[in-house]
């Protein structure tokens, strides 16, 4: 038999579990900073803010960015990667977000990494795309 108790935190559970389904899990990216494939972004930032390294992706062209390393948890921390679509259309490219927090001074190298049409692998299948790979590098430094 189940106390009473019990059912508020069985009903909060299902609600936190619900909130974390379908959506984005992260509603505010902070500081947002683009970067592209072979470019270096400096970011500069105070301590205790929120941030987000933005790409541009395109899935349905093979775009699959990923975060090389986890940077210096005693800089930055690791919060999420959001995908943000550009539109309602099937395979429309959009914007993925690696979003962070500033921890403390320093400085650490952030670097993203786009592995074009390599599925579950990690390196790029074929020549074309290899040339279509690269990475995006942040150069942050927190005040």
């Amino acid at each position: 038999m189940r106390s009473r108790k019990a059912l508020p935190s069985v009903a909060l559970v299902a609600l936190l579990a619900a909130g974390c389904g379908g959506g984005s899990a992260v509603s505010d990216l902070g500081t947002v900073v683009k970067g592209a494939k072979g470019a270096t972004v400096p970011v500069e930032l105070g301590v205790g803010k929120r941030f987000s390294l933005a790409v541009a992706d395109d899935p349905s062209a093979g775009d699959e960015w990923s975060l090389v390393a986890v940077p210096d948890a005693t800089v930055a921390s690791y919060i999420s990667e959001e995908r943000r679509p550009a539109g309602d259309a099937p395979g429309a490219g959009g914007t993925t977000y690696f979003v962070f927090n500033t921890k403390g001074p320093g400085s650490a190298r952030i670097t993203l990494r786009d592995c074009v049409r390599c599925g579950t692998g990690t390196a790029p299948p074929d020549e074309q795309s290899r040339q279509l790979s690269g990475e995006a590098i942040f150069e942050l430094t927190v005040r």
